[in-house]
């Protein structure tokens, strides 16, 4: 004969209702972690049973301050970009700055040097000017003394002045189409200067 259980049937209801319920739940809060439904509503009476409130709603005014905080973070942080963009460009300019006056600085060192040379270069002028002029007079006043006499005093000139003389004298007697007394001046030299002196103006010439 077979033996049945000495529990009765009430305490089984109860318990075949409570794995019920459990199986129910459990059912509910996987298909709401899957997304296939929203059992937020249904749990939450449940969860309140055993202590477990709803999560705290957030409060629109937190909403806006804390989208406050992240407009103020990003415009702190454009505002650090741009002043690190203008520092940059700070340096850029005062780099700049200094290159253009140390070219300007060379440009006046320039111009003084060429100033320096166009001065010095006219006034080598006005002094070959003047020596021109002297040369041609000291060539005038021999050509108008008796022949001995001037060599007599171009053999008393240094070399360089002596040049001078001989080749002013015969420009002078070419342009006016007249004969030059240099060949008769230097014949009346001494043989070793008359040859050196010669040797001297044919250099010039070449040149």
């Amino acid at each position: 004969m077979a033996r049945y259980s000495k529990v009765g049937a009430a305490p089984r209801i109860v318990v075949l209702t409570l794995l019920v319920l459990v199986l129910l739940v459990g059912g509910t809060l996987w298909f709401n972690y899957l997304g296939l439904i929203d059992a937020r509503g249904l749990v939450a009476p449940v969860a309140g049973l055993f202590g477990i409130g709803r999560p705290t709603e957030v409060d629109p005014a937190d909403d806006a301050i804390l989208l406050d905080s992240a407009r103020l973070a990003k415009r702190e942080q454009a505002l650090v970009l741009m002043s690190e963009d203008i520092a940059r460009r700070e340096r850029e300019l005062d780099d700049a700055t200094a290159d253009l006056a140390r070219l300007r600085d060379e440009i006046e060192a320039r111009e003084s040097e060429l100033r320096d040379r166009e001065i010095s270069f006219n006034q080598r002028l006005r002094e070959d000017e003047n020596r021109r002029a002297r040369v041609e007079q000291i060539s005038r006043n021999l050509t108008g003394m008796p022949p001995d006499n001037a060599v007599a005093i171009l053999q008393d000139f240094d070399d360089q002045l002596l040049i001078e003389t001989l080749q002013v004298t015969e420009e002078r007697a070419e342009a006016a189409g007249e004969f030059s007394l240099v060949p008769f001046w230097l014949s009346q030299f001494p043989p070793q200067r008359a040859a050196e002196i010669q040797r001297k103006m044919t250099i010039r010439a070449d040149q």
